[in-house]
C-alpha cells in the first residue's frame, strides 16, 4: 500500500558504500567486541572508537545498533558448514552434522543465543537464508513434504538453541570465574554432594559423573537429545511414506 512505512530492519533498504569504512569492516569489529566483552558492552559510540572512527560514520552505514545486531547473528551464520542433500538416506548424517555445526557456533559466540528472534529481520540475511535452504533441501530429500520439511528443520534448530543457550551461559558464567570447567566443578563438588544427601537419585548421578570430562558430558547430553528428536523425525517419515 502507498505511504506504508517499511519494516525497519537493515535487510529492507540498500546497502551503502564508502570507501574510508565499509559495513563489513563495522561487523568484523563487532563480532571481536562481542566475543571478548559480550552484548553489555556493545554500543555505537564503543565500536566507533575501537575503529578509529567516529559513531556519526558508522550511522552512514548502519542505521540502529538493532540492524547492527541484524548483521553480526548474519556474519556469524556464514561459519555454519551444513552438507548438501543426497538423498533419502543420508539425512540424519547430514541434519546431524549442521546441528553440531550450530553448537559450535553458539559456544564460539555465546552472545548470539540472547539475541536470536528479538531484533529485526534476522531471517532475511543471507548467511541465514542460505542455512536455511540448504536444510530445507536435506528435508526434502529425506522424503518430508515442503511444508512439513519447514517445521521438521524448526524443531531441530529449537532443540539446538534451546539446549546451547543454556550451555553458553553456563560457560561465560565460569568464564567470569577465572577458572576453567573442571576446577570450577571441583570447588563446587562439596556444596553439591551436601545438598542432595537427602536426594539419592541426584547422589547417584554425581556419582556417575565424578570421574567425567565435562566437556565430554555437555557433548554427550546434546548427542542424546539430538538423536531422539532425529528418531521422531524418523517415525514420522514412515508414518508419511516418506
Amino acid at each position: 500500500m502507498a505511504g506504508e512505512t517499511p519494516i525497519p530492519s537493515v535487510w529492507t533498504r540498500p546497502h551503502r558504500q564508502r570507501e574510508q569504512l565499509s559495513r563489513e569492516q563495522i561487523v568484523s569489529e563487532a563480532v571481536k567486541l562481542l566475543d571478548t566483552e559480550g552484548l553489555e558492552a556493545l554500543s555505537m559510540r564503543r565500536l566507533g572508537t575501537r575503529l578509529g572512527a567516529g559513531a556519526t560514520s558508522l550511522y552512514r552505514h548502519v542505521a540502529s545498533k538493532d540492524e547492527l545486531i541484524e548483521l553480526v547473528v548474519d556474519e556469524v551464520y556464514g561459519e555454519l558448514v551444513v552438507p548438501a542433500a543426497e538423498g533419502a538416506t543420508n539425512w540424519r548424517k547430514a541434519v546431524g552434522a549442521s546441528a553440531h555445526s550450530l553448537r559450535s557456533m553458539v559456544l564460539r559466540h555465546p552472545w548470539v543465543a540472547s539475541v536470536l528472534g528479538q531484533v529485526g529481520l534476522v531471517h532475511l540475511g543471507p548467511n541465514v537464508m542460505r542455512m536455511s535452504d540448504r536444510m530445507l533441501a536435506v528435508f526434502g530429500a529425506a522424503g518430508f513434504a515442503a511444508e512439513e520439511a519447514d517445521q521438521a528443520m524448526n524443531t531441530v534448530i529449537a532443540c539446538v538453541i534451546g539446549m546451547t543457550t543454556s550451555e553458553a551461559a553456563y560457560l561465560s558464567m565460569i568464564a567470569r570465574s577465572g577458572k576453567d570447567e573442571q576446577e570450577w566443578l571441583e570447588s563446587l563438588m562439596p556444596a553439591a554432594e551436601q545438598a542432595a544427601q537427602d536426594y539419592p537419585r541426584l547422589r547417584e548421578g554425581q556419582a556417575a559423573h565424578r570421574d567425567k570430562n565435562p566437556q565430554e558430558i555437555r557433548e554427550d547430553n546434546f548427542a542424546y537429545a539430538l538423536e531422539r528428536v532425529l528418531d521422531g523425525l524418523e517415525v514420522r517419515l514412515g508414518h508419511t511414506g516418506g
